[in-house]
Parts: C-alpha cells; sequence; structure tokens
C-alpha cells in the first residue's frame, strides 16, 4: 500500500525571506510546559470548562487542568490519536491513525466508530477533524498512500492523495476536495460561509466556499508560507490559528522539482541522513482575509514541532510531536 514511492516533480514557489529566519519580531512568548505521562501530544483542543484536551502516541486522550498541569486519563484509542474536536456538550471527534474519526461521549467510555471507510476504502490517515452545531463534521485525509509512521513519504513523494471530507448528520458522505498535498488542520468559518484545509506538503492554506456566490469553488486563503502547516483552529479572537511545525527546508525544495530517483534515493536513507525538519517553536495567526496578524517563532531549545495551537483569551496552548509536554505562551 504504497510503500513504493511514485514521486510527482514540483517546483515550489521561491521561499520568502521570513523563510529564513529563525526568530520573529516581537518573539513567541516565554513558554510555560505542562508535562505529560505520554509523547507527542500532535492536537490540542479546549473544552467548554477550560480544559486542554490531547492525545499521546500510545493511545492515551489526557484531560489537562492549566492551572496546577494535572493531567487524567479520559479515553484510550487503539491508535495514535490526531487531530480532535471538542464539543460544547462535553463529546470529542477524534481522528484515529489507521482506524479512521471516533467519537467520545463520556469520559472512560469507550470510542465509537464515526466514519472508518470511504466508499469500501478503509481511512489510514485522517488528520483533523471539525464539527458543525447540525452536526456536520468536516475532516481531511492526510494521505491514502501513507500512514502515519511514514508521514515524510507523502511529503517527499508529493503525489497529493490529501482530500476534505465532510460527513452530514444522516451520514452521506462527500469527498470536497481532492488531490491535496498532505491535508491537515481544518477551520470552519464563524459563519460558516467557507471551511479551511492546510497542505503541511504545498506550504499553504486552502478554502472551500459553503455559502454564498462562490458556494462549491475553491481557492487557497494563503499562498507560500514560509514554512509546513499543520493543525489549524479558531480563537476566541475570530483569528484562525495555524502551528507552523517546521521552516521550509531548501535541501527538501530542491529535491522535489527535481527527478524522483533522488527522492526515492532519499527515501531508501536511514531516517537520521534524510531532510529534518529544523527544531523551531513556530505559530501564526491569520485573518479571514489571509492577513498575517501574529507571527510569533522562538528557538526550539525546550520545545519544537508546534503541531497544533488552541488561543483563548490571549492564552496559547501548543502541541507538538515531538515532546512530552504541552507548552502554553500568549499572544504579546
Amino acid at each position: 500500500m504504497g510503500m513504493r514511492m511514485r514521486p510527482h516533480r514540483w517546483t515550489p514557489p521561491r521561499a520568502t525571506a521570513r523563510a529564513g529566519q529563525p526568530n520573529s519580531d516581537p518573539a513567541l512568548p516565554a513558554l510555560r510546559l505542562l508535562p505529560l505521562p505520554g509523547t507527542a501530544p500532535e492536537d490540542v483542543v479546549l473544552t467548554p470548562d477550560g480544559h486542554v484536551v490531547t492525545g499521546t502516541e500510545d493511545g492515551t486522550i489526557w484531560r489537562v487542568d492549566p492551572a496546577d498541569g494535572t493531567a487524567e486519563k479520559i479515553a484510550h484509542a487503539a491508535g495514535r490519536p490526531l487531530g480532535m474536536h471538542a464539543d460544547a456538550d462535553g463529546s470529542l471527534l477524534i481522528c484515529v491513525a489507521g482506524h479512521g474519526v471516533f467519537r467520545s461521549v463520556a469520559a472512560g467510555g469507550e470510542l465509537e466508530p464515526v466514519l472508518t471507510e470511504i466508499d469500501g476504502e478503509p481511512i489510514i490517515f485522517p488528520s483533523n477533524v471539525v464539527r458543525d452545531d447540525d452536526g456536520t463534521i468536516y475532516f481531511s485525509e492526510s494521505s491514502r498512500r501513507w500512514p502515519f509512521e511514514q508521514w515524510m513519504g507523502d511529503i517527499l513523494e508529493h503525489s497529493g492523495s490529501g482530500r476534505l471530507v465532510r460527513r452530514d448528520p444522516g451520514g452521506q458522505v462527500e469527498v470536497l476536495i481532492d488531490g491535496l498535498q498532505f491535508a491537515n488542520g481544518v477551520v470552519l468559518a464563524p459563519d460558516l460561509s467557507w471551511v479551511l484545509v492546510a497542505e503541511t506538503g504545498a506550504y499553504r492554506i486552502t478554502r472551500y466556499w459553503l455559502a454564498g456566490p462562490r458556494t462549491g469553488t475553491v481557492d487557497h486563503l494563503v499562498e507560500n508560507l514560509p514554512g509546513s502547516p499543520d493543525n489549524m483552529s479558531l480563537g476566541s479572537d475570530g483569528l484562525v490559528w495555524v502551528g507552523m511545525v517546521a521552516p521550509r527546508n531548501a535541501l527538501l525544495d530542491r529535491m522535489l522539482a527535481l527527478p524522483g530517483i533522488f527522492r526515492r534515493l532519499a527515501w531508501a536513507l536511514p531516517e537520521r541522513l534524510r531532510p529534518a525538519p529544523a527544531r523551531t517553536a513556530w505559530v501564526i495567526a491569520l485573518d479571514s482575509d489571509g492577513t498575517v496578524v501574529h507571527d510569533l517563532q522562538r528557538a526550539g531549545d525546550d520545545f519544537a514541532m508546534v503541531t497544533s495551537v488552541v488561543e483563548h483569551e490571549g492564552t496559547l496552548y501548543l502541541g507538538s510531536l515531538s515532546e512530552s509536554a504541552v507548552a502554553v505562551s500568549a499572544v504579546p
């Protein structure tokens, strides 16, 4: 299943000057860490009562009190939990790598499957999910060829097998956008006029119009980002907050434009010799026109690979693919 790399050539847009800078001005303020009894809290969401919910590599779903850092185990997934959505009623939607989208109704209860296949094809890499008030869910599939454990294979191959999918309350499933480059974070507009999906492998955020004169059409909220966008969330400030997992990698950008043999060779190398994401802690916030309102970055010494961010009344909560903690910061 997709283990033989079939590289597609792509010439990325020329990286902006910002892509090469390790810090922002102002910098991302100092981080306070909430240590977890597990590794790699890939996505973070806030519950209505102000707790942080996240999942770790071992399948555990944790509810963390940001005041004192207490972490309570509230559910367990059969695979690696990725993107999540916290509902007003306290229930959770959870993307589980290798399995699909699940729902957790009560703390300590079993996870119920919401969607595990599309047209008979198993969902192998569900990435992020949001829910509308009427029960419609929107979720991304990063890749139909590569599993989460080999996510770098999808980035190197650049074959664009990612999708944005809608499931209505009656269970009807529709693929809204196909051919996405590592579809990742998903955000629904406050007025439900559009849904966004981050394309980690193309340095852009793509928009599907749900209402108005452009209904059913696709455009880009922002293109040529200075790094790779990951999970996204709608802040209490109405902005779209984006975890920037890594800055642009000049070697990777060059390889993507060359014949595929070079990427096949890179994929055959031991992991430590492949192009790797530089360690940084970076988040940005965009308004509904795609204007960057906040660009906050600091050296990734104590916390790096920010895969998610949620903002609430000026406080930022960050998840990561490499750390054993959730980080707390602030909007300067």
